[in-house]
């Protein structure tokens, strides 16, 4: 592995302004909830926050969390509103209304609806009475569970456990199973400072994941191959992940396919096996850098 160089730091010892800027450049992409809430005269608030995602499927739980202000430890209007009246819609932020949800953002005066702001669609909820977005791919009625004061000084952040109830998904964003189709979500979702991610297209990836059937694992690899400058993470990660040594059979077309070559060593082979894996041809690399090495 090649050797790193760190700036470690005692997070104490940074400013809330320094501290915030690390945590939130680092701990990124990070999904937004659109929380629109409703104050004790039936006003509507509408706000974006990225400390949020879901935590639990049974019971259905999200966590967002709007922070105190770090300049002025002044509270938000939706943590005000959670309190007074314990519901909340959180609405799910893609690419086409990302300008609309930080314009949403704008600290506007007590009072003040964002969604005629930003020109967005109230739409009435079935049980909770905040309404939701109509622009929103997913929408989430919860009822507030319990409201978790992490500190009283700015930056600290207010844990709203939200417990959902009923679910809107857009028909447009399904396949043709009734399941939400990544590829048609088009979202986004934060990262630091100004800037965003949109998880969509190109961007997107998958990876099998090693739930039925356990990987051999990087360990069972050989020596030359988990050492290899040539070989990624990545590459040492998917190789892992197959959960049988390669066949008689297999082994026999790899030795065919090195025997092809007029020099072989390392570098070629290692240089075959990712090019082979970036081809989505997991076996036969496998099988190639085990030919390689018997």
């Amino acid at each position: 592995m090649k050797e790193r160089k760190y700036l470690t730091l005692d997070p104490m010892g940074l400013t809330q302004r320094e501290r915030h800027g690390y945590l939130l450049s680092a701990v990124a992409p990070r999904p937004i909830a659109f929380a629109s809430t409703i104050d004790k005269e039936g006003r509507v608030n509408l706000s974006p926050f990225s400390f949020f995602n879901v935590f639990s499927s049974n019971p259905p739980i999200m966590v967002f969390s709007p922070s105190r202000k770090g300049t002025d430890n002044s509270t938000k209007d939706t943590h005000h509103n959670v309190l007074d009246v314990p519901e909340v819609v959180i609405n799910i932020v893609n690419y086409p209304i990302v300008e609309q949800m930080s314009l949403s953002s704008t600290a506007y005066e007590q009072g003040v609806n964002e969604f005629v702001k930003s020109g967005l669609t109230e739409i009435p909820s079935d049980i909770v009475a905040p309404p939701r977005v109509a622009e929103s791919p997913v929408a989430f009625e919860c009822k507030v569970d319990d409201v978790i004061s992490l500190g009283d000084q700015g930056g600290a952040g207010n844990l709203v456990i939200c417990r959902v109830v009923k679910m809107h998904i857009d028909t447009a964003v399904l396949n043709e199973d009734q399941r939400i189709d990544t590829q048609k979500m088009d979202l986004v979702a934060r990262m630091g400072g100004m800037w965003y991610t949109k998880a969509s297209g190109a961007t997107l990836f998958e990876i099998p994941k090693p739930l039925r059937a356990k990987g051999i694992g990087v360990d069972a690899l050989p020596e030359h191959a988990r050492m290899s400058n040539i070989l990624t993470g990545n590459d040492l990660g998917r190789l892992g992940n197959i959960s049988t040594f390669p066949d008689d059979s297999a082994l026999a077309i790899a030795k065919e396919k090195l025997s092809a070559e007029p020099k072989v060593d390392d570098t070629l082979v290692h240089l075959q096996v990712h090019t082979m894996l970036q081809e989505g041809k997991t076996e036969e690399a496998l099988a190639l850098l085990f030919a390689y090495t018997d």
